[in-house]
């Protein structure tokens, strides 16, 4: 984006979250058929204001991190360190070629960030070089002893609750982490206090609660539940054939003795899925996106069309959850290219490629289809909105 300022978040992942239990860390276990961790990573990418995003992950990760967050536009993963404060250090080393001016640095075990936070992280740094996000302490304090006896009452006036992003100008970050590597501090503003930096709190949220143990994750599943809707649309297109060698079929080239005749590219595939996927969100079809008669869409190819789709859904706040397409056709044959059309789905919507199903059938020799004279498509999209969205 072009603005005067370059604001990259950075998803701290490189712990291995013992207490949640099982062989999958934390940061990976699926909720709601994504990572914990490419939640938190989508929440930094669909804000406006940021420009990147990179995570910082453990070494032995690296399968984990590939499965579950490939399909996101994300800056390559950085090794982490022994300890947090290590792998913060790290991801900041590993970004200063991109020259960011601002970072947000998160936990990859808070999936719920609100943009309404980053908003007031971002307008803190117009005045301060550091801000966080805080929560007011309501419950009574207890100092107890190891063997469980409380030996004091601690006031909680002006206490509050540290979350993440923490944000920062990166320059200064960057010093402080570089002046006090290895001190072993807690967090990224326990840096800007001990080299003096002016430091803002501004509110934060109750949906950004830290995922550390079961109980966590069921809270987490029971806020989607009860914060999100999930409506489904559904899509279909057709395309007779003509002169050509190819088809474009979900964003792959497909070898044929002939072509499909469209004003754009004329992948038929794509059209139905970007039909559900605008029907699901109640926002019109393709047409009304891209009407036919502008000489702007002539031969332009259709990612880009469902791209423009799934970005309507960011924009609300929303999330694909799953994508079904059928191709139907006598010819050419589908299954050789089905692997990499679900792949370039994936990339497109941002969606893990388990959520991603293309299939084929023919009608038996029957109708245009069964005649050879053109393809036809019908889609599915699930997609999560909040609740009330409109």
């Amino acid at each position: 984006m072009n603005r005067a300022l370059r604001t990259v978040g950075l998803v701290v992942a490189a712990g291995h979250g013992e207490r949640v239990g099982g062989s999958v860390p934390k940061q990976f276990r699926k909720l709601a058929g994504e990572a914990v961790v490419a939640h938190a990573a989508k929440a930094l990418l669909n804000h406006p204001a940021v420009d990147d995003v990179v995570v910082v992950i453990a070494p032995e990760h690296r399968e984990f991190y590939d499965q579950t967050c490939r399909h996101l536009p994300l800056l390559p993963p950085i090794e982490g360190g022994p300890a947090r404060q290590d792998s913060v250090r790290r991801g900041l080393e590993a970004l200063v070629s991109q020259a960011p001016n601002q970072i947000l640095v998160h936990d990859a075990a808070r999936p719920f960030l609100p943009g309404a936070v980053i908003d007031r992280l971002l307008a803190a740094l117009r005045e301060v070089p550091a801000a966080l996000p805080v929560r007011p302490v309501t419950d009574s304090l207890k100092q107890v002893a190891a063997d469980g006896k409380v030996t004091a009452t601690v006031a909680r006036n002006g206490l509050a609750r540290a979350q993440t992003p923490q944000a920062f100008r990166f320059s200064d970050l960057l010093y402080g982490h570089r002046k006090l590597a290895g001190a072993g501090l807690g967090d990224d503003i326990a840096i800007a206090e001990t080299i003096g930096l002016p430091i803002l709190a501004v509110p934060g949220d109750e949906s950004l609660f830290k995922i550390t143990d079961p109980a966590d994750l069921a809270r987490a599943a029971r806020h989607l539940t009860s914060t999100t809707e999930t409506r489904t649309g559904t899509g279909f297109d057709v395309h007779r054939f003509g002169n050509g060698d190819h088809v474009m079929l979900c964003g792959v080239r497909v070898p044929h003795a002939r072509g499909l005749v469209g004003h754009s590219d004329a992948d038929v595939g794509l059209h139905a899925v970007t039909d559900a996927v605008l029907g699901a969100i109640a926002d019109g079809d393709i047409g009304l996106h891209f009407p036919p008669d502008e000489p702007e869409w002539q031969g332009a190819t259709s990612d880009r069309f469902l791209a423009h789709a799934a970005g309507r859904v960011r924009r609300r706040a929303g999330t694909i959850v799953n994508i079904d397409v059928t191709l139907v056709c006598q010819m050419p044959r589908i299954t050789p290219f089905r692997g990499a059309m679900r792949q370039r789905l994936s990339e497109i919507v941002q969606i893990p490629l388990d959520a991603v199903s293309v299939k084929a059938t023919t009608t038996e020799g029957l109708g245009f289809t069964g005649r050879c004279e053109g393809i036809a498509a019908q889609a599915m999209a699930g997609v999560r909105l909040p609740v009330g969205d409109a």
